[in-house]
């Protein structure tokens, strides 16, 4: 019986992982080859004769689903613990992540969205904290200058230029010009839909020469036309005036030309700046032509600098970003409803046809796509309405068609929303620079054998330690070898100095007494006494007395009294001398 327990023992492997202990079958590590568990061997650095277990020192919590897996064949993810966590683990066990079970599959793939999404708000730039020194110089990429220390006073500048202008949370200075850009656009836009106002407006009046019938002439003042009031004129040349010195100062200072002249607001801005400018030329040069009207259509770009405003608030920022990721739902919402306006706006025409009606609204196709794209998006105008039973289901069916193609892809898009808003509001109250890990030491090389701290010597290395531990826990016949666990236990409390049957065990110290001169009437009188050497004593010193026979008969032995003090007493034959 005892030999098929020794014989099972040996097919079982302990693993210590963070302080919890594992034990299992070599043959159950075996079943997933080419990992670190399937290789263990006691040539590893990390085994431990002494207790015979291999230590790791990893996440328990991760490695107890580690092992289910081997003996199981099925990797759960554990809801406590974090997904990139989690993926460390299994890449240092030498196992695949993508072998997570279909039930936890979801659970464990939302930190990649969560990391997406944090990706996406690191470039939106929605930090409020003013950067380094460092930081600034390797963004505008002086930053072999910095180092070396020959900054020019043009690169100095360049960053605060940048930061006045373009982050407005970066200082006072920055939000005082913050809150004047934000000011000319709203002038400027109020300023655009007030010069259209009727009462806003100058009317232009020409003097027109007419005959009478009596055959005299006669003036007629005729209105052709009106335009804005001269004061708008002006208004629209303070702003412009303020958004080309911006947007040249912004471009000059950009750290990177590329990418300002490619961003969209930008394009935007200059885009709509430039449409004043064109418009004066026009007004200069094509005022007589016909349809000249018309090229004031293309001012309407100007209205498009609301979106400047997303440089001043993150919640806009947001809203964009929002609606870009949400890019398939709005698709897919878009195709649903052109499907269904193409479908109820055919059947509602003939639907209409059918039966006699005089009053018929729908007298072609084109005419009821407008119809159902109001009863599908719940507006319904009100100005074509079926009037027929049959037009009346189709007008039905269309409306909840409508209603239920909206709802579907819309909480999708609220809940993008409201993910993005939340990480931003977590990230705001994150520390902006998070306490830095101390490295490991290194581990010492192994001492050579007969060194103080070696393996072999007593009292230190792992085997002393574990000795030490194992003189807490059982001090019975346990032990092992006397010789060695006699120095690492304390005597006075299993009483060995009372044992005769192991003083034979007691280890043995030569002691030499200090050199003495033999010639006493030596003529170098001057020579310095040798000094004694010192005695080893071993660390529970309490044993008692250790005699050593030398050659010469002499008996030595030494004591340790109450203080710690070492005693050396030598007897000869002459008498006995004590130092």
């Amino acid at each position: 019986m005892t030999m098929n327990i020794n014989m099972d023992s040996d097919h079982r492997v302990v693993l210590n992982v963070g302080g919890i202990r594992h034990e299992t079958y070599k043959a159950t590590l075996k079943k997933i080859p080419a990992t670190r568990l399937s290789r263990l061997t006691e040539a590893l650095g990390n085994y431990d004769p002494i207790l015979n277990e291999y230590f790791f020192d990893r996440h328990p919590g991760v490695f107890a689903q580690v092992l289910n897996y081997y003996r199981t064949g099925k990797l759960h993810y554990p809801t406590d613990v974090c997904g990139p966590l989690f993926e460390e683990e299994l890449e240092f066990w030498g196992l695949d992540s993508n072998q997570v079970e279909p039930c936890c599959w979801m659970t464990y793939t939302q930190h990649r969205d969560t990391q997406e999404t944090l990706a996406v708000l690191e470039r939106l730039d929605l930090d409020t904290e003013k950067p380094t020194e460092e930081e600034l110089a390797r963004k505008f990429g002086y930053e072999d200058d910095y180092f070396n220390g020959t900054v020019s006073w043009w690169q100095l500048m360049k960053p605060q230029i940048w930061s006045l202008f373009d982050e407005p949370y970066s200082s006072n200075a920055a939000k005082i010009v913050g809150v004047i850009s934000v000011f000319f656009i709203c002038v400027s836009i109020l300023s655009f839909c007030l010069k259209t106002h009727p009462d806003m407006r100058v009317p232009v009046i020409r003097n027109i020469t007419v005959k009478t019938a009596n055959g005299s002439t006669a003036w007629v003042l005729d209105k052709t036309q009106t335009n804005a009031h001269v004061a708008f004129f002006y208004i629209e040349c303070v702003c412009n005036a303020w958004f080309t010195l911006e947007i040249m100062v912004r471009f000059i200072s950009s750290p990177q030309k590329c990418e300002f002249i490619t961003s969209s607001v930008n394009i935007i801005d200059y885009i709509a700046t430039l449409s004043f400018y064109v418009d004066l030329v026009l007004q200069k040069f094509a005022s007589h032509l016909e349809n000249a009207d018309i090229l004031e259509f293309f001012s309407i770009i100007r209205i498009m600098r609301l979106f400047k405003l997303t440089r001043h608030s993150s919640g806009l920022k947001i809203l964009i970003q929002t609606f870009r990721a949400s890019a398939k739902e709005l698709t897919l919402l878009v195709f649903f409803l052109v499907l269904g306006i193409v479908i109820f706006a055919s059947l509602v025409y003939y639907a209409e046809r059918i039966q006699a009606n005089p009053h018929n609204d729908f007298n072609s196709i084109p005419l009821g796509l407008w119809w159902a794209l109001v009863t599908m998006t719940t507006v319904g105008y009100g100005d074509m309405a079926p009037k027929t039973y049959i037009g009346m289901f189709v007008g039905a069916l269309c409306a909840l068609a409508g209603v239920l193609t909206i709802a579907l892809p819309v909480p999708v898009i609220v809940s993008n929303f409201a993910m993005y808003y939340s990480h931003t509001q977590a990230r705001a109250k994150l520390p902006k620079k998070r306490r830095r890990i101390i490295p490991v030491e290194q581990l010492r090389a192994p001492r050579v054998t007969g060194q103080p701290g070696a393996m072999g010597m007593p009292g230190s290395g792992p085997m002393a330690r574990r000795m030490n531990q194992a003189k807490t826990k059982d001090l019975g016949p346990k032990i092992g070898p006397i010789g060695a666990s006699i120095v690492a236990m304390c005597p006075k409390n299993v009483g060995l100095h009372t044992n005769p049957a192991l003083a034979m065990c007691k280890p043995t110290f030569e002691v030499r007494p200090p050199a003495v001169n033999s010639t006493p009437n030596s003529t170098n009188s001057a020579a310095p006494p040798a000094t004694s050497k010192s005695v080893l004593i071993p660390r529970d010193a309490s044993i008692g007395k250790f005699n050593n026979n030398n050659n010469n008969n002499n008996n030595n032995s030494s004591t340790v009294n109450a203080n710690g003090n070492a005693t050396v007493t030598s007897k000869t034959e002459s008498g006995n001398n004590t130092k």
